[in-house]
């Protein structure tokens, strides 16, 4: 009986441990790898196009699955190219392992044929990096790496030689087999009742809510019924905290509204659960701040606070509840929520398509999507105004999941995201909001949703150009320029890549373009012609943007660009 190799132990504890894909490129490093899945059924070679793809796929069944998932690269170029993956992975803090191959043991320092050292490259965005050179760490170091991305919610990387990887395993299997502890984090007793004297003492309280609050929605909505206070959250909140929600009065930030704005600003204390939002300015400064957070590194990172306090939600505020008095002070919440009502009314005023009219407003899109999408639909959208729209007008149900580079704001995340989302959701309708900008930087993994088969649903905003970059320009008040995007003809390209490729060109097309792609049995890209000088109104302009605008305008009509500032105002203003 032929003895066991360091791959195929590796092999063997990732899938003890529940590992049931491994998403890569394949390479002559990773043979030893790669041959031991070809032998096994527990675990599948998930063949992607591109490495940074592949990280981006793990981390969306990460995400969605809150299990370590799994991708790899073949030594030099290949694992270099996960790197941007593996950022937006840390950055999201989902547990994801990252398999990058070297050279030859022997050969490591000399200079060799695709020679990096992967344990220096990839500690910025890990938790662990370590480098196995002899059988002997095995299978420990790769159990310490997964171990580390579970409990710290985080990339870790085992660098290992295509050489090593072939030698005969020490150690038979698995180390370890607890199951991942689920620990509750709560704060002191004498902590929580400081902070109910100061809630209780508070007359217009406002929640502001993040990815925190995730499996706490009950303890959340108990939370702001007693307190009668208007429940804000940020992007990556949206998914937890939005739906069956009374107190819901949307979004703050660039990507918000008003109402999320006005509930913050006019509060005398802010209540943060769960949450590192990052701007500053949208703070408010004289409120008396409240900061839970699991992570205590995090506490008074982004504002003033006058009150930290170290938990998970859940635990906390089921502690914390039967400590605080009913509220019967319910002016700031009825404000609140009557600034919402008139916020979404003017969002949902500019979702429309009318008969005809050329360019096809992209809120109108999502709003057909939302409408035509299955209850458990999982989205993925691409940074810049895909992402403003699905925030703005997909609706959240405790079912629908939503994907995208929140925190580290990459280009082309869609795609692969959703290829994750659908690999490890085989059931699940998976749906990508792609930009034409991010999807062509990524767009050979159109090939890989048609050599997997995944009916992975391609929805492309096609506005020829960077548009987000092209709104930043224009409230800085300088030309754009260098964000044109000179476009292929998207759905000829995804029907020669073995996809059902549609167009709509026209707003009464958008319906049902949408719900055909949907009904496709297999993969389909739906291309849209949507306005390019659409614009996304943040919940305030500062007078710098003002004046910023008002300088593009100037320079757009000095310039011999006046045909753009028409445009603006037939977009914008004449609808």
């Amino acid at each position: 009986m032929a003895k066991k190799k360091i791959a195929d132990l590796l092999v063997e504890v990732l899938a003890e441990a529940g590992v049931r894909e491994i998403y890569g490129v394949s390479g002559d490093s990773l043979n030893g790898i790669t041959d031991s899945i070809r032998t096994r059924e527990q675990i599948q070679w998930i063949h992607m196009r591109h490495e940074e793809a592949a990280a981006f796929a793990a981390g969306a069944e990460a995400h969605l699955t809150g299990r370590l998932a799994v991708c790899a690269g073949s030594c030099g170029p290949g694992n270099l190219h996960l790197i941007n993956g593996l950022y937006d992975c840390h950055r999201s803090r989902v547990p994801v392992l990252a398999i990058a191959a070297q050279v030859p043991s022997n050969e490591i320092g000399s200079g060799y044929f695709q020679e990096t050292h992967p344990e220096h490259l990839f500690t910025q965005c890990s938790h662990y990096c370590e480098l196995v050179s002899q059988p002997e760490q095995m299978p420990r170091v790769l159990e310490i790496a997964m171990q580390t991305a579970i409990s710290r919610r985080g990339v870790a990387v085992v660098v290992l030689p295509g050489d090593v990887a072939m030698r005969d395993a020490v150690a038979q299997g698995p180390r370890l087999h607890f199951p991942q502890p689920k620990p509750n984090v709560c704060p002191s007793d004498d902590e929580l009742t400081t902070l109910a004297n100061v809630l209780n003492n508070s007359k217009k309280t406002t929640i502001l809510g993040g990815a925190g609050c995730a499996g706490a929605h009950n303890e959340l909505i108990e939370l702001a019924g007693k307190l009668k206070a208007p429940i804000v959250h940020a992007l990556r909140g949206k998914e937890f905290i939005e739906y069956d929600n009374p107190f819901d009065v949307g979004m703050t930030g660039l990507l918000g509204f008003s109402s999320g704005y006005h509930a913050m600003m006019n509060c005398d204390l802010l209540l943060m659960i769960g949450t590192d939002f990052p701007y500053q300015q949208f703070f408010p400064e004289k409120a008396t701040i409240v900061q839970i957070d699991l992570r205590g590194e995090q506490l008074g990172r982004r504002t003033k606070v006058d009150y930290g306090l170290v938990g998970d939600t859940k635990t906390t505020l089921r502690a914390l509840l039967p400590k605080l008095e009913q509220s019967k002070n319910d002016e700031h919440l009825k404000a609140s929520l009557e600034h919402y009502q008139k916020a979404r009314k003017g969002l949902d005023e500019l979702a429309t398509g009318e008969t005809g009219r050329k360019p096809i407003h992209p809120q109108y899109v999502v709003r057909v999507l939302d409408e035509l999408a299955a209850k458990d639909a999982i989205f993925s959208c691409d940074v810049g105004t895909p992402t403003v729209w699905a925030a703005r007008y997909l609706t959240m149900n405790g079912q629908r999941r939503l994907l995208g580079s929140f925190n580290h704001g990459s280009m082309a995340n869609a795609l692969p995201q959703a290829i994750g989302a659908q690999v490890s959701h085989p059931d699940r309708q998976v749906i990508s909001f792609s930009g034409d900008g991010g999807l062509a930087m990524l767009m050979g993994d159109l090939l890989s949703l048609r050599q997997l088969q995944l009916p992975v649903k391609v929805i492309v905003f096609k506005n020829d150009s960077l548009a987000f970059v092209e709104l930043e320009m224009k409230a800085a008040g300088i030309l754009d320029f260098g964000t044109d995007l000179h476009n292929p003809d998207f759905a000829k390209m995804a029907e020669a890549a073995g996809l059902l490729g549609l167009t709509a060109d026209t707003p009464e097309q958008v319906r049902s373009m949408i719900a055909q792609a949907l009904q496709h049995d297999g993969p389909a890209l739906v291309e849209v012609r949507v306005s390019r000088q659409e614009l996304s109104m943040p919940p305030t302009i500062t007078l710098e943007q003002m004046t910023g605008f008002s300088l593009f305008m100037l320079k757009a009509v000095l310039s011999g660009r006046g045909d753009e500032i028409i445009d603006l105002a037939k977009i914008n203003l004449f609808r």
